[in-house]
């Protein structure tokens, strides 16, 4: 009996030790998604502002072309902003999470990592154009509330009990319908169409940031070999990345204050 016991005892500590490692290679795992993300971010962030202060200038006599809000382009922010070389800044971005999301099997952790942070960057150049419409101090005001909202989300995602794959499902096919009804509204031009867009597209990428969260981390397995769970958590930092950027500017076209 005694042995008997001796076992059970054995098998409970053993199963302890064995969730206790997967807890920890979870977080572990995580940490780097969230890791990777917030360098996105910061990348983002610094390829965004450089953009802008070489776009820009404050000098009439360098000034190649002037803003109805009264900024002044220097010639590369007309090239950027008013050339059809908008239109390859505007698309790089997209064609190159296409060419990572295709390829990233096929690459090695190293340069799966590298082309995210080109993307990233690319991003930031692509983006620079808020810094002509809003005002740097709502910019960043909309960017800690997308942040703090970001973060409580995919908190919840991550800790909830709840399986969230149905509210997924209906989520992509809401987010279907917003890219559709976003290009009919470049036609349309309509200001009402435009807020509801807004209003929407902040609800279905709150209730991603949530799904997706909670799909990463079902995503982990303890038995994943170095380049595959680094690969996972590259893939994971850029469906959160596209989650945050996606929710920030659609929140900063409810918050921003137009620089006129």
């Amino acid at each position: 009996m005694s042995d008997f016991n001796n076992y059970q005892n054995r098998m409970t500590q053993g199963r302890a030790q064995s969730g206790a490692m997967i807890d920890e290679g979870l977080r572990t795992y995580m940490l780097k998604v969230y890791n990777l993300m917030a360098v996105g971010l910061a990348i983002t962030g610094v390829a965004a502002f450089l953009t802008i202060m070489l776009a820009t200038t404050n000098d009439p006599s360098a000034a190649a072309a002037t803003l109805p809000n009264g900024k002044m382009l220097t010639g590369l922010g007309v090239a950027l902003y008013g050339s059809p070389l908008r239109w390859v800044v505007m698309l790089a971005p997209l064609a190159m999470v296409f060419f990572l999301s295709f390829r990233i099997q096929k690459m090695s952790v190293p340069a799966a990592q590298g082309t995210f942070w080109g993307y990233a960057a690319l991003m930031g150049l692509s983006l620079s154009s808020i810094f002509l419409v809003y005002t740097g101090q709502s910019i960043v005001q909309t960017f800690f509330i997308t942040a703090a909202s970001f973060g409580a989300l995919s908190l919840y995602g991550y800790t909830t009990k709840k399986d969230l794959s149905g509210m997924g499902s209906f989520l992509i096919m809401g987010l279907f319908g917003l890219i559709i009804a976003s290009v009919v509204n470049i036609f349309l031009q309509s200001s009402a169409m435009g807020f509801a867009i807004s209003a929407i597209g902040v609800l279905i990428f709150a209730g991603l940031t949530a799904y997706d969260t909670q799909k990463i981390k079902e995503m982990y397995f303890d038995g994943d070999d170095v380049a595959t769970a680094g690969r996972k958590a590259i893939m994971g930092a850029l469906t959160l990345y596209l989650d945050f950027i996606n929710l920030f500017m659609f929140m900063l076209q409810f918050l921003g204050n137009r620089d006129k």
